[in-house]
C-alpha cells in the first residue's frame, strides 16, 4: 500500500474501495448517506426542471442537513424544504432539509416517495398552481 492511502495512524482506507482513475488515489466505494439523498433529490428536480425550463430555469437546488429555527418556534413539526426567493446578488434556492426528511422514511422506496412528494408542493407553490399540476404522480398524505 502506498503511503499516500494510509491515514496519520498508518492504516489504510477501510472497506471496500475502488480507483477513479490509474495514479489517483482510491475512493470508497460506497456513497455516503448525504450523496445517495443528493442524487435521490437531484433526480427527481431534474425531472420538475424538464417540466417547468421556463419557470424553473433559474432556480436552484439547495440541501442543508438540518433547519435553523427561530428562537421561540412553537409549531409541533419541523419543516422539511424552504423556498428562498432570488435578490439582486443570487438566483431563486429551493432548499430541502434532509435530516428531518430521512426521519420520516423508513426505507429508499419511502425517501423517493417523500423527496417527491416535498419538492412538487414547494415547486406548486412557487408556481402558483396546484401540485397535481406539477406532477402526474403526486399523491396527498
Amino acid at each position: 500500500m502506498s503511503e499516500g492511502t494510509r491515514d496519520r495512524r498508518g492504516r489504510g482506507m477501510r472497506g471496500p474501495a475502488f480507483t477513479v482513475r490509474p495514479g489517483q488515489p482510491r475512493v470508497p466505494a460506497h456513497r455516503t448517506a448525504g450523496e445517495r439523498f443528493d442524487a435521490l433529490a437531484l433526480g427527481v428536480m431534474q425531472e420538475l426542471w424538464e417540466r417547468f425550463p421556463d419557470e424553473l430555469g433559474d432556480v436552484q437546488l439547495g440541501v442543508e442537513e438540518v433547519p435553523l429555527l427561530p428562537e421561540g418556534w412553537s409549531e409541533d413539526t419541523v419543516p422539511l424544504a424552504s423556498f428562498v426567493p432570488a435578490t439582486a446578488r443570487t438566483p431563486a434556492r429551493l432548499v430541502l432539509l434532509r435530516r428531518p426528511i430521512e426521519h420520516r422514511a423508513q426505507d429508499r422506496a419511502e425517501l423517493e416517495a417523500l423527496l417527491l412528494t416535498v419538492l412538487v408542493e414547494q415547486v406548486a407553490e412557487v408556481l402558483g398552481c396546484s401540485p397535481e399540476d406539477v406532477h402526474p404522480d403526486y399523491e396527498a398524505d
